[in-house]
Formats: structure tokens, C-alpha cells, sequence
């Protein structure tokens, strides 16, 4: 299944589902205000934030308080790491993030990981169900949470519900919150490292700096969009760009998720509050073509691209596309670390990224929680490198082998239907989707 690719925001709220979610964002809202009065206090209580230009000292210094980055301050905490020495550095403010509504997909896997921090339940929907086709071609696979014995295979929800809860859970434990914060530059000395920040801090410098950040560790938990980022030792421009919207059909199938391949790319269809999100990788120029369509011509579009199995479509939000690229390679030194889209920016098929970032998160927490060292970020890197290496092989191929309209496309249209009929093949995607490699 497709994930909405990271850091690509998109208002896509409808009123229908403002009325669905009113109950639940009143209650998060309420944890809205306790963390930003948190927030408030680590940037005005001295005893907190010592005055600017002094040095701070932390163990670990998280740089993004995205889903990742509060995921792994919450499991420092949790496993001892005293809350006084983690910090959260972000550009934003959690108000700020707790409004964006762009919709992310997690495994059965991340569940476990944000119960163990009390960041679940969140406002989501469940899929019991992913089918898996190839357009133009014979064969289909249908993977089914009844025949894994989880309660799902994964959970549709939205950026902002989930940091919404992962900073309360911060907020409770007492873990410091520098925001909004950029960081200006790091350079690594023998024993710590010093991060230099700007943000809206009191006695900045003229040119916006303020005082500097020293930590044991600091950990890079902010990734960026592809075609913004520094090159790693693996990458690769897909030559696609994936188209984001909400769309409505008139015969849906409850928690049934689609991934569709296409000649020019996957088409998947998530199911949330009622409809679907969709993300429909394509070349950019018939991307840019499909942008430029009128509502209805582009759901005509759509249903041309993925078929009659949901009816026709019926309602489209406004549409944005982003470029897709693959970009990983372990990214550190003795003292840095790089998790999730920092390390590793996949194409959105199988809906891995964000997966594969908390994957990271729950093993790096722990390893610091027995000590903030060079060492510990060695041992992570061994660890963490069977996991990513697989599942960046895997979207990797599916992203490359089935966008083109080659005759051997016809070869792996028989592939999902071996794959459906042989249930040890059928077992094995489905654990790499809901766990990752273990």
C-alpha cells in the first residue's frame, strides 16, 4: 500500500468529516494546549532553558519533532533515559503541526511501538484488507488480516493526530521542547556536540543565532523532500511524481486498501473517513496534464486508470504533486545519527517510510537508554542496516519493475497471482509490510 510520501502537506479536510471527527479533536485539543503551555514553560521557566548565549547541556538532542522524533524522545523516557536530558529541536510549533492533514499509513508494527509510549489509539482508519493488481494484466493478490491473526494490517490516519499525541506523551513525561528552532550548524567536538540555533528566543544575535546547544548525541530525525536533499550513497530519480487528493466513490469497500501498478507507476487508495486517500504516481508530464484537469475530467481519469471495482468517483479534493526519488545511506558520524526519512527517503509504494523510521526509533532508544555513546551508536548502525537495506530493495524494485509497459509485464501479472495462490509468498510480503525485517 502507498503512503502519502513525507513532508508534503495538503488540505484535504472536508466538512463531512469534520462532523465524524469533531468528539476527537476536541479531546486533542485539550492535549494541544497542554503541550504548547509545556512548550511555553521550557522556553520563559530559567530553570528549564538556561539564559541565551549560556552552553546546555543534554545526553540527546533530537533535531525534528516530527512522528519519529517525538516517537523517540517518548521511548528514551520510557526505558529510563531521565527526561531532563532529551530534547526536541523543530522549526515549528506544535500547533503548527498539529494542523497539518496529510494523511500517513502505519503498519501493525508502528501500533505496537506508539502503545508502548501510550500514543494509541489514535483517530484512524483500520485495513483489514490489501489488494494488489497490476493494470492491463492477469493476476491480483488479496492479503487479509484473518490470516496473520492481528485486529489489522495497518491504520490510515493523519500527521497531526499522531504528533497531537506523541506530544502529549512528551509534554507528560517532561521532555524539553526548544520550538520554533532552526539549527544553524553543528560541528563535533571530542565529547559533545554543539548545535548553533535560531528560533524567537530573547538576547539572539543580530544576525538571529542564539546561544549554543551542546549534547552527547544528537540525532537527525528531519528529512525533507527529495529533490531537497543532499545526496546519500544510494539514489535514484524515479522520473515520477506523486499526485495527492481525496477522493469518493459511489460504492466503497470498507477497509479494503488498493495498490494498483500502472505502466507509469502504483495508484494506491487508502480508505479514510469514509473515502479514499490517493496517491497516483505517474511521469511528470502526464502528471503535470492530470494536475491541470478540471475536477471532472481528472475522476474520469482516475477511473479509466484503476477500473469499476469501487464504482464511479464521485468527489475529488484540490490535488498537489510531489517528486519521488530514493535516497538512503547510513548518514552520521561517532557522535550523529540519522533515523527515518533522514536516512532513508523511499518512493511511497508498500507505504514503508514512515514504518521503517519508527523501526529505527525503538531500536536507537534502546541502545542510548543504556548510554548516550559512540559506541551504542555503532551498534545501532549494524542493527538497523539487514531492516533497511531489505525494505529499500523491495520498494525499490516494485517502484522500478512494474512502471513500465515492457512484455514482461504480462510475467509479473502471473507473479501476484503466484503470490495469491501460495500462501508461504502471500505470508512473507505481509510480514515484511506489517514488521519489517526482524
Amino acid at each position: 500500500m502507498t503512503a502519502t510520501p513525507n513532508h508534503t502537506p495538503q488540505d484535504t479536510r472536508h466538512d463531512a468529516q469534520h462532523q465524524e471527527r469533531q468528539q476527537q479533536g476536541n479531546t486533542q485539543h485539550q492535549e494541544q494546549s497542554k503541550v504548547q503551555g509545556a512548550e511555553q514553560d521550557t522556553a520563559q521557566n530559567p530553570a528549564r532553558r538556561p539564559a541565551p548565549g549560556a552552553a546546555v547541556d543534554y545526553d540527546i538532542a533530537i533535531c525534528g519533532a516530527g512522528p519519529a522524533g517525538m516517537a523517540l524522545a517518548a521511548l528514551l523516557a520510557k526505558r529510563g533515559v531521565a527526561p531532563g536530558r532529551i530534547v526536541l529541536v523543530d522549526a515549528k510549533t506544535l500547533e503548527q503541526a498539529s494542523r497539518d492533514p496529510r494523511t500517513l499509513a502505519l503498519s501493525h508494527g508502528s501500533r505496537q511501538i506508539l502503545e508502548q509510549v501510550g500514543a494509541w489509539p489514535l483517530a484512524c482508519t483500520e485495513i483489514h484488507q490489501i489488494h494488489v493488481s497490476r493494470r492491463g494484466q492477469f493476476g491480483r493478490s488479496l492479503i487479509d488480516r484473518s490470516e496473520h491473526h492481528v485486529p489489522a494490517l495497518g491504520y490510515v490516519t493523519r500527521y497531526g493526530d499522531i504528533v497531537t499525541a506523541l506530544g502529549a506523551v512528551c509534554q507528560r513525561a517532561g521532555i524539553a521542547a526548544l520550538r520554533p528552532a532552526r539549527v544553524l550548524g553543528c560541528v563535533e567536538q571530542a565529547g559533545h556536540v554543539e548545535l548553533r540555533l535560531a528560533g524567537d528566543e530573547p538576547g539572539a544575535d543580530a544576525d538571529g543565532a542564539g546561544r549554543p546547544l551542546r549534547a552527547a548525541i544528537v540525532v537527525q530525525a528531519e528529512g525533507g523532500l527529495f529533490d531537497e536533499q543532499e545526496s546519500r550513497s544510494q539514489r535514484h530519480d524515479y522520473q515520477q511524481t506523486a499526485l495527492i487528493a481525496e477522493v469518493r466513490s459511489s460504492a466503497p469497500i470498507p477497509q479494503r486498501a488498493y495498490e494498483r501498478f500502472t505502466e507509469q507507476g502504483p495508484l494506491a487508495l487508502l480508505p479514510q473517513d469514509g473515502g479514499y486517500s490517493l496517491v497516483w504516481c505517474a511521469r511528470p508530464d502526464t502528471a503535470r496534464e492530470l494536475l491541470a484537469l478540471d475536477d471532472a475530467a481528472f475522476l474520469a481519469a482516475l477511473g479509466q486508470a484503476f477500473g469499476g471495482r469501487l464504482g464511479q468517483f464521485t468527489h475529488v479534493t484540490p490535488r498537489l504533486g510531489f517528486p519521488l526519488g530514493l535516497n538512503a545511506g547510513e548518514r552520521g558520524s561517532a557522535r550523529t545519527v540519522a533515523v527515518g526519512n533522514a536516512a532513508q527517503t523511499l518512493h511511497p509504494v508498500a507505504g514503508q517510510g514512515l514504518n521503517l523510521g519508527l523501526r529505527d526509533v525503538s531500536v536507537l532508544a534502546r541502545l542510548l537508554a543504556q548510554g548516550a555513546t559512540p559506541a551504542m551508536l555503532g551498534q545501532f548502525n549494524g542493527l538497523r542496516r539487514q531492516d533497511r537495506a531489505l525494505t529499500v530493495r523491495l520498494t525499490d524494485t516494485m517502484a522500478r519493475v512494474f512502471a513500465n509497459d515492457s512484455p514482461l509485464q504480462a510475467l509479473l501479472g502471473l507473479s501476484l497471482a503466484a503470490i495469491d495462490v501460495v500462501g508461504p509468498a502471500r505470508g512473507l510480503l505481509a510480514e515484511l509490510m506489517l514488521y519489517g525485517r526482524r
